[in-house]
Order: structure tokens, then C-alpha cells, then sequence
């Protein structure tokens, strides 16, 4: 189980038809974070793009609003980084903050004309011409999917966006959607520390329809590294002694669990650090064996397999 000796993150298609990402996504969630200045989010998007990473995950809400500017920022500074990757956005939440006075309360919003707004924003912010995927944020108690399926042909007839997916919905909401227009992904939380989509049919229904899901929090927000409750502690020294047998890290340990499931998962990173998404590329170069990844999802669960 060696890691090749230059990184190199392979791409895959999500669907027959569907956008060609990284297998590895850059999360920029919390770029607002990282201090970072023009030339250093440029020097970061070239390391990633550098290792295969190039396709970077984003929403209109990140950041209280602000993290697509910074983005751009990066892009009209050097223009010529928007051909070599692609960028993925989502909208449909209304997040009350001091850049969007008029939210009282926050909320879900998933009608035709918002969703048209909001991508012209994005677009706006990106500094680009086109999002290479367009997702709703998440499942809206008011959304009617035949809305929501005008708004995604009528985006794509524009030329504004290339490819529409989900994020966060149930599989039955997605097959509803899907039935009225393609959808390239469904982009869940899923983690050791978070487990659900394995079991509630969400990975399941992808697989039969050959869709890829997107992964976000799939180190559980930090908190598998960090947590010291006795379940969390437990399970991160069965990944780390499976790291240190194997002479891999605890991070590329996790991404490759992650990526061993069958519906083709492409997981999200969450970090500034070029090693961190160094450590997660480093896992499409190794597969766990059987018994490790079980060893790893026992401990997950607190209990062995029935």
C-alpha cells in the first residue's frame, strides 16, 4: 500500500453525462478564515490545482456572503486559472446577516426567481461567466420540484450553468427531482462520526442510479481529531493504528475509507493547510483492506456487525 511519489488526484465523471470533478473537492467554507492574502489564495488555488484538486466547492452563504468574492478576487487577479477547474456553488438558504439586511429570519427559499438571482450573484462574485454545478443547498418543506426543475433547464439553456445537483436531500427527494431534470450529485455529511447515508438508502439509491455523491464534514467538522469523548477516542486510535501499520496518515486513512464505498463518494476537504489536502489526495492511491475498513466502521458504531 505505497502512495505514488508525486500526488495526483485522478478526475471521475458523476454521471454518464454528468460534470468531470476531482475525486478530491477543495471546500472553501471557511476561506474567510484563513487570512489569506490575493497572492496567497492564488498561490493556494496553483498548490491544489498542482495535485489534480480542481474542482472547488462553494455556496452564496459561505462566509456571511463573502467567501465567493474572496474567490473571485483570486480569479480576476489571474484570469487564467478559470479554465483549469471547476467551480461548484449552491443557494436556496437565506441566511440572516448584515450583508442581506432584509432577512428577518432564516430560512429556505428554493423558487424560481431566487434560485435565477441567486446564481447571477454568485457569478457576480466569482468573477465568472458559468458554474460548472449548481446545487440546492438543502431540501425546502415549500420547494415544488417542478419549479425547481424550470429554474435548472432554464439556467443550463443560459449557459449560466453547466451541470445541477442537490445537496442534502433525502433519496426519495433527489428521485423526484431527478425525474424532471438530471441531477450530477447529491452532496451529504457522511464521516465515521456520521454514518447515516450508508443506511438510510441515500448511498444505496445513488449507486443503482450510477450517481457519485459529494462528502462534506468527512473528518466530522475537526471534531475527529479533536473530540475526547471515550466512542470518538476509541475510534481515532483504531484509525490511527491502521494508519501506523499500513504507513499512512490518519487523515489519507479516513479520505480512503470514505472513498472505498461503491457509490464512487468524492469528498470534500475543509482546509487552508496544503498538506491537509495533500493527506487526502495521498488516499486515491491506497485501498483498506476489508477487514480494516470494518474494524473501522465497528468502531464507528460501538458494536460488531450482526
Amino acid at each position: 500500500m505505497t502512495q505514488p511519489a508525486t500526488l495526483s488526484c485522478p478526475r471521475t465523471f458523476t454521471r454518464k453525462d454528468g460534470p468531470e470533478l476531482s475525486r478530491v473537492i477543495a471546500g472553501m467554507w471557511r476561506l474567510g478564515e484563513w487570512d489569506m492574502s490575493v497572492q496567497q489564495r492564488i498561490a493556494f488555488i496553483e498548490e491544489c490545482l498542482a495535485m489534480g484538486v480542481t474542482s472547488f466547492d462553494h455556496a452564496d452563504i459561505y462566509g456571511s456572503y463573502g467567501v465567493e468574492a474572496l474567490f473571485g478576487a483570486a480569479l480576476r487577479a489571474q484570469p487564467s486559472l478559470r479554465a483549469r477547474m471547476e467551480i461548484v456553488s449552491k443557494c436556496g438558504i437565506k441566511l440572516v446577516s448584515t450583508a442581506r439586511p432584509e432577512h428577518t429570519i432564516q430560512h429556505y427559499d428554493t423558487r424560481r426567481e431566487h434560485i435565477l438571482a441567486s446564481v447571477d450573484n454568485s457569478l457576480r462574485q466569482l468573477g465568472t461567466d458559468y458554474l460548472d454545478l449548481l446545487l440546492i443547498h438543502r431540501p425546502d418543506p415549500l420547494m415544488n420540484f417542478d419549479e425547481v426543475a424550470e429554474a435548472f433547464t432554464g439556467l443550463q439553456a443560459a449557459g449560466k450553468v453547466r451541470h445541477v445537483g442537490v445537496s442534502n436531500f433525502t433519496r426519495h427527494q433527489f428521485e423526484s427531482l431527478n425525474r424532471r431534470v438530471p441531477l450530477a450529485t447529491n452532496q451529504v455529511e457522511f464521516s465515521p462520526l456520521a454514518t447515516a447515508p450508508m443506511f438510510d438508502d441515500t448511498f444505496d439509491g445513488l449507486q443503482d442510479l450510477g450517481i457519485a455523491p459529494m462528502i462534506w464534514s468527512p473528518l466530522g467538522g475537526g471534531r475527529l481529531l479533536t473530540n475526547d469523548d471515550a466512542g470518538t477516542a476509541q475510534l481515532r486510535a483504531t484509525i490511527q493504528d491502521i494508519a501506523d501499520r499500513i504507513g499512512q496518515s490518519f487523515v489519507s486513512v479516513v479520505f480512503a475509507w470514505i472513498m472505498a464505498l461503491p457509490s464512487r463518494p468524492l469528498p470534500l476537504t475543509g482546509s487552508g493547510k496544503v498538506a491537509s489536502i495533500a493527506a487526502a489526495v495521498a488516499a486515491t492511491g491506497f485501498t483498506l483492506e476489508r477487514s480494516d475498513w470494518f474494524a473501522i466502521l465497528r468502531a464507528a458504531r460501538g458494536h460488531e456487525v450482526a
